[in-house]
């Protein structure tokens, strides 16, 4: 088991981070407090780094980014359109503490610093600890993040536990997305791209009042369509295509110059035959050179008509036999009225969404019929509502409280299914007549219906009590009640009353034993207090320093599954401790930012995903609980570079350690099954955390000439992101180990300089580098693997009115 460190030795740890870079007017730190939730990092550098300001309002009130005490990276709209970057996927590449990867839309894993969802399916009862906003509105499923990104004005990625200034409570950080307002002036921008792979993407704003000074609208729209990436040798046919329809309007109602309403709809439709997993490797044995029973190489050998799969990963190829895809509709409505009152903003946030997830997966991926169903639909529904109040003052007190409510519900469909080949793929010792009996045809489906209740109370105060000091204090109390049902039944298969009864008693053990009759229910009720305290000290003009120490708490979670015995089916909170330092810094003329942050994170009865086969049985389950303590440290650090209006580079780094700090009982990898069912991963990283990332990147344009009276410019896009080697699975399995890659991307073009054209040509992956997003060792010791797109090219033209 790991040391614990001393608080004198963190302090070491976060002095020694802050140090490594001269201590003059410089670090724009991101600091973990994200509570507070604002700060550019370098990485909108691209965007914004001809010397103006970054501006953000994630304490509520407009800010520049290198004032605020907080680690974060903003990406503006300019640098969103220069890498063509749409999807939180395609952004995480420009922000080096944000990695995402998706098994599909619902199973996505969102982490910042490390931290925040497991590496395992998506469990409905439990929250994500990164939270995502979009306009002030908290999306409750991870899934609600992956359509495409419309008509965006910015992204804040803020690190850290939040909830003293957002709505939501969460542990690890926010996304915080901002989208463009609607404008009394008129306007319009719109673009279209085309590429391999049968790529087009539409995408269009439009905005202009409808009564002067009164009332404005703005229409944003986008199309995307792209073929499969990979192909099915067994259906003849490609797979993990993409097909994106997104639609966003909104009115903006100014009767008075203290008061605006502004109301959102939005609608978004996402289509894929996907997910098709590729083999990626194959192991037999154990560690020790003992053969591994009923292993996948013995399961094939029983079919005559079946060639062992060739494993060759990056001939894109897969063989499954059954209907996949992944479908989802996502859409909402809300309102927000913002009323200056004097000293003070009052601001109301009301909304309403849906998300409807409607998958279907071959269980086995394989060309043979054993699983034929393993999915789960979602119908989510979600309210919400955020009350605050701001001051709007000169003083030396600036503050924000407010209060918050939340209800979700999510109502699952489970269903899982087998085919002809179900019995002696999985049970070759038992007889093929009750094996038959009990698998061919078999059909199991369940519900589930966690409900969330949340109530929170949070504040936020700003004491300038010196000319260069600053104390910020915030607190948090949130009530929250919980409870769900899981029900799991049979519905099809071979009719058990019409075999003899030794026949049908041993079908229906088969059954019992594959999915069990369940049926449960549970509740609690939770209250928690979370805060936190910064000292800022501005010790120059152009650098900033600050301290923070912040105390978090992830909501429990409700475990709606097949659940082994003794298995308690609530969940308990996390309870988060963060440490950070940080400084911020300009130089020569503000032509240099130059940003640095260390942080030390501990967590209390950490909420991870634990897969486990059941024994004596070939079946595998999986479920959620409470491990005691995760440690995350690290230092980041962000440099951009402006000489002039048409240069401008920057650099990202984040070193992340992210380990369990005590976990003597995580589940055994596949290939040591043999020693035990546990083993002891006390030190080792956390799934789906690379220690080290870092990106580069850079924007240079050069003057034409003129065009049709308009001034031309020429100009290049490239950037370049590295993260090292990380594993994919919650049992550290050395199959799961992803190898370290990097990407490079790049677009060159000419444009006028009012907008009006802009036309460009674009590569994704630009050398064609070949890497894996999951790997996913079986127990059966073959090891399925989602691996990253290929290289893509394309053309785009732009316009803006």
């Amino acid at each position: 088991m790991t040391a614990k460190f001393s608080p004198e030795q963190r302090l070491k740890f976060l002095l020694g981070a802050a140090l490594l870079v001269p201590a003059a007017p410089a670090f724009a730190a991101e600091a973990a407090t994200a509570d507070a939730g604002a700060a550019e990092a370098a990485v909108d550098a691209a965007a914004e780094y001809d010397g103006s300001e970054i501006i953000v309002s994630a304490r509520r009130r407009d800010e520049s980014a290198q004032d605020v005490p907080i680690a974060l990276s903003v990406v503006g709209a300019e640098t969103l359109e220069k890498t063509g970057n749409y999807t939180l996927t395609q952004i995480q590449q420009i922000v080096p503490s944000l990695q995402v990867f998706s098994f599909n839309p619902r199973n996505t894993n969102i982490n910042i610093r490390g931290l925040g969802s497991n590496v395992a399916l998506t469990n409905d009862g439990l929250e994500n600890g990164v939270g995502f906003y979009i306009d002030n509105v908290y999306y409750g499923r991870v899934g609600q993040t992956q359509f495409d990104l419309v008509d965006l004005q910015q992204i804040e990625v803020l690190r850290g536990p939040q909830g003293t200034l957002f709505g939501k409570n969460t542990t690890s950080g926010a996304i915080n997305i901002t989208s463009r307002r609607p404008s009394f002036d008129p306007e319009f921008s719109g673009e279209a791209s085309v590429g391999d792979y049968g790529y087009y993407q539409l995408r269009g704003s439009a905005s202009g009042g409808l009564i002067d000074n009164l009332l404005a609208v703005r229409l944003s729209g986008s199309v995307t369509e792209r073929r499969g990436f990979l192909y099915n040798t067994t259906q003849n046919e490609r797979a993990q295509d993409y097909s994106n329809w997104s639609v966003r309007g909104q009115l903006l109602f100014t009767p008075g110059a203290d008061l605006e309403v502004r109301i959102i709809g939005d609608f978004s439709r996402q289509k894929q035959n996907h997910v098709l997993n590729v083999f990626a490797n194959y192991f037999g044995t154990y560690d020790n050179g003992a053969t591994i029973a009923n292993n996948f190489a013995q399961r094939a050998a029983r079919f005559p008509g079946y060639t062992f799969p060739t494993i060759n990963p990056f001939a894109r190829l897969g063989e499954a036999d059954g209907h996949y895809q992944s479908n989802m509709d996502g859409y909402g409505v809300s309102g927000q009225v913002d009323w200056d009152v004097g000293p003070a903003k009052l601001t109301s946030i009301t909304a309403y969404r849906w998300w409807d997830w409607n998958p279907a997966n071959d269980g086995d991926s394989t060309s043979l019929p054993v699983i034929t169903k393993a999915q789960q639909a979602n119908r989510q529904r979600q309210f919400s509502q955020e009350l605050r109040l701001a001051s709007d003052t000169e003083g030396p007190i600036d503050y924000v409280v407010g209060a918050y409510y939340f209800w979700q519900i999510i109502r699952g469909y489970g269903a899982t299914a087998y085919g002809p080949a179900a019995g002696l793929w999985n049970l070759p010792t038992v007889p093929a007549a009750v094996s038959n009996a009990a698998l061919n045809g078999f059909e199991a489906n369940s519900t589930s219906d966690p409900r969330t209740r949340s109530y929170a109370l949070f504040g936020q105060l700003d004491w300038k009590f010196a000319d260069r000091l600053t104390l910020t204090a915030g607190l948090r109390f949130t009530h929250e009640k919980k409870d769900g049902s899981f029900n799991q039944y049979h519905v099809a298969g071979i009719d058990l009353s019409t075999l003899p009864a030794a026949t049908a008693a041993a079908a229906l053990a088969i059954r019992n034993q594959f999915n069990p009759l369940v049926s449960y229910s549970t509740a609690f009720t939770d209250n928690s207090l979370s805060g936190l305290a910064t000292l800022s000290w501005q010790f120059s003009d152009d650098a900033l320093a600050y301290a923070t120490y912040s105390r978090g708490n992830k909501s429990g979670g409700l475990n709606l599954t097949n659940l082994p015995a003794g298995i308690d089916p609530n969940v308990a909170p996390e309870k988060v401790d963060s440490y950070e330092l940080g400084i911020k810094s300009q130089w020569f003329d503000r032509k240099v930012t130059l940003n640095v942050a260390g942080y030390w994170t501990e967590i209390s009865d950490y909420q991870t995903a634990i897969t486990e086969q059941v024994p004596n049985t070939v079946n595998v389950r999986q479920y959620i609980a409470n491990i005691p303590g995760v440690r995350s440290r690290g230092v980041e650090g962000d440099l951009s570079f402006a000489p002039s209006s048409r240069a401008s580079f920057y650099a990202s780094v984040a070193y992340a350690d992210t380990t369990y700090s005590d976990y003597p009982n995580a589940p055994q990898a596949p290939e040591r099954l043999n020693l035990g069912s546990i083993q002891d991963l006390t030190g080792k990283q956390l799934p789906g955390v690379p220690k080290f990332t870092y990106t580069l990147g850079g924007d240079v344009s050069a003057p034409l000439g003129n065009l049709g009276g308009r001034d031309l410019s020429a100009y290049l896009h490239a950037d370049y992101s590295h993260r090292s080697t990380f594993n994919t699975s919650s049992s550290d399995s050395a199959y799961a180990d992803v190898p370290a890659y990097s990407i490079a991307n790049a677009r060159i073009g000419f444009r006028t300089d009012d907008g009006l054209l802009d036309l460009s040509v674009w590569a994704r992956n630009l050398f064609d580098k070949n890497y894996f997003q999951t790997l996913s060792p079986g127990v059966t010791g073959l090891v399925t693997a989602l691996i990253g797109e290929p290289r893509t090219v394309g053309l785009t033209l732009r316009t803006k009115l």
